[in-house]
């Protein structure tokens, strides 16, 4: 054993979280051991503040601390439009847009066979009671450009067609500031259709 076992614990704890590996883990662990006491106890205490007060929001399933969130309660929003995104954390990217003024549906995932799952395991149903109100008008479908992003867009928009209203799908291709030579085949694909008049 190298480590004093509470060592060995954080370290171990740290290791389970995404994208951090072992040496990584060690490196936070042993910030938070030279930190302040209080340091590591306002980070200990936000943890579990989080993981109790947080919930989805029973209109839209966005992460939320009050039921509706604060979106859904917004009387500024364009209650006719609704984007389709996968997870909570694509909520704060299209925000940061400030360009998008309506509401928000999250699917808690995509439509993934190889993973089991389908279209009962995401929020698909929700969604489609929320249009059946007749007060959407647009459905913007902002699903990640990947295989499973794609078939549950084509899903859904086979599915809300039907209700009458217009489904479109927000464009992917180059990113700003991107260089053609450096795009693979499949981004300068999604670029040519995304494209519009100038």
């Amino acid at each position: 054993m190298l480590y004093a076992a509470p060592i060995a614990r954080l370290i171990e704890e740290f290791t389970k979280l995404p994208g951090i590996g072992p040496k990584t883990a060690q490196r936070l662990a042993f910030y938070l051991l030279k930190a302040p006491l209080e340091d590591a106890q306002a980070l200990a205490q936000s943890i579990v503040d989080a993981k109790s007060r947080i919930k989805y929001c029973s209109v839209c399933f966005n992460l939320t601390d009050e039921d509706p969130c604060q979106t859904c309660r917004s009387e500024a929003r364009d209650r006719s439009t609704i984007c389709v995104v996968e997870q909570p954390r694509d909520v704060v990217a299209m925000e940061r847009t400030k360009e998008y003024k309506g509401l928000y549906h999250v699917l808690q995932g995509a439509i993934s066979p190889m993973d089991g799952i389908g279209p009962d395991e995401i929020r698909v149903r929700e969604l489609l009671k929320r249009i059946e109100s007749g007060q959407v008008k647009e459905v913007i479908v902002a699903t990640n450009s990947t295989v499973e992003g794609e078939a549950t867009a084509m899903y859904l928009a086979r599915l809300i067609k039907p209700y009458g209203c217009l489904v479109t799908r927000i464009a992917h291709g180059l990113p700003f500031g991107g260089d053609l030579e450096y795009a693979d085949e499949v981004t300068l694909s999604k670029a040519l259709e995304g494209r519009r008049q100038m």
